[in-house]
């Protein structure tokens, strides 16, 4: 195995058969750690006497990133190896970890009063969700997001419409009596923010009658389309959990103890639990027409479904 290859496998975010990759997975965790907390310190005044070490820290840790940044160029190749030598290189330029690692870096070469790239600093943070991500517990939580994402686009559309509307019927009740506090639409608009989304920072208010009644009923429905997509997502990681724990005791399972019953007039029409229960089964998948369904204790069975299930003893 060539030299090149060798890198390539260490620098490999999330191979967790590779112990130096692994070791250089945790060298870059805490390397991020480092510069975050370094920059983090930086804005304390107290601090300044201690600034010159800040910086040191700082410096260092960003030259392992360039470092980083410079061996994923050099060994793109292996990334994407249906593609040339540039190609490959370029397509990691544009791909979400090169422009990750390139923000992650370019801070460190600002010119003076270009404030925007110091707050690129900030882009540390997702190099971080980046290594994070190639391992399970960051993959359930994309998961979810990606399979409830029609559902919470829906949500979040009814939330937007809901602000808007309410930011509208605030600034006509309120602009007259208020016309230093809601200027205009954008006023009302923070204020909605802050209402529906149960943050109530008190900098804007009403005080009309009218405005005082919108605000009671624009504030209850607040708690409840906000509580929507966090249900959703809840609901996702339980459905997600189930799944990865039907999965787990399916491949635990000795192929042989296995059996698949097909139903027929007589089990149709029933709970699983009750099939569960008189049949003494262990069920682990349920599948209909081609789809896996989760073996929920209230799913009714239906004729030429096939359970895959452990016969107790």
């Amino acid at each position: 195995m060539s030299t090149k290859k060798k890198i390539f496998d260490i620098i490999q975010i999330g191979d967790k058969s590779n112990f130096a990759s692994r070791l250089f997975d945790i060298f870059i965790v805490i390397n991020i750690f480092a510069n975050i907390t370094a920059v983090f310190l930086q804005t304390f005044r107290e601090l300044n006497a201690y600034s010159t070490l800040f910086h040191t820290i700082e410096l260092i840790t960003t030259i392992f990133f360039c470092v980083e940044y410079l061996l994923r160029i050099w060994t793109a190749d292996y990334l994407y190896p249906n593609y040339s030598e540039f190609k490959s290189r370029l397509r990691f330029l544009i791909s979400y970890d090169g422009i990750v690692d390139l923000l992650t870096i370019l801070p460190a070469f600002y010119l003076s009063g270009f404030v925007v790239f110091r707050m690129l600093r900030v882009i540390r943070i997702f190099h971080l969700f980046r290594i994070n991500m190639q391992y399970d517990s960051f993959n359930v939580i994309t998961k979810v997001l990606w399979e409830k994402k029609n559902q919470i686009l829906s949500s979040v559309a009814i939330i937007v419409i809901l602000m808007l509307a309410s930011s509208l019927c605030m600034f006509s009740a309120e602009h007259e009596a208020q016309p230093q506090v809601f200027r205009n639409a954008f006023s009302g608009l923070w204020w909605s923010v802050s209402t529906v989304l149960t943050v109530g920072y008190g900098d804007i208010y009403p005080i009309t009658i009218l405005g005082k009644c919108m605000a009671i009923v624009i504030a209850f429905l607040g708690v409840g389309v906000v509580a929507i997509p966090t249900g959703i997502i809840s609901a996702g990681f339980v459905e997600q959990y189930t799944k990865d724990s039907a999965t787990t005791n399916y491949k635990k399972l000795d192929i042989q103890d296995v059996v698949e019953i097909l139903v027929d007039n007589k089990l149709a029409g029933r709970t699983l639990a009750d099939v569960r229960k008189k049949e003494r089964l262990t069920t682990y998948l349920v599948l209909r027409n081609g789809l896996t369904v989760l073996p929920n204790d209230d799913l009714k069975l239906k004729r030429d479904d096939i359970v895959v299930a452990k016969i107790e003893k």
